[in-house]
């Protein structure tokens, strides 16, 4: 919601994204990130940074999932309907992909 207000701003960006395939590890985009892992990344204000893709462990995710789940209860509820009638699949684990810009842009 827009309300006129002031405007916070971070002052450290975040310097790492998580990315999620809900189509499983077969997902062009997950095997092309997986295979070529430098590439760019564009939030908010900034636009096509580099960063490194690095793929997250069982373990990473699960807790990484965990965290979403907590904070966004009802996204998540219809995420997960979402993802298991596309798959007709149950979500047990999700990859998961960490992108990490670059040092020389984490401002």
């Amino acid at each position: 919601m827009i309300d006129g207000g002031p405007r916070r701003r971070s002052e450290h960006p975040r310097s790492s994204h998580i990315v999620v395939s809900g189509f499983g590890t077969t997902a062009q985009w997950y095997r092309n990130i997986t295979a070529h892992p430098t590439v760019r990344i564009s939030t908010g204000i900034r636009r096509s940074v580099p960063a490194i893709a690095t793929q997250m462990n069982d373990n990473e995710s699960a807790l990484a999932l965990d965290h979403y789940i907590q904070r966004h209860p009802r996204a998540w509820n219809n995420l997960r309907t979402t993802i298991e009638t596309a798959t007709n699949t149950p979500v047990t684990i999700l990859p998961m992909v960490r992108l990490t810009r670059n040092r020389s842009n984490a401002d």
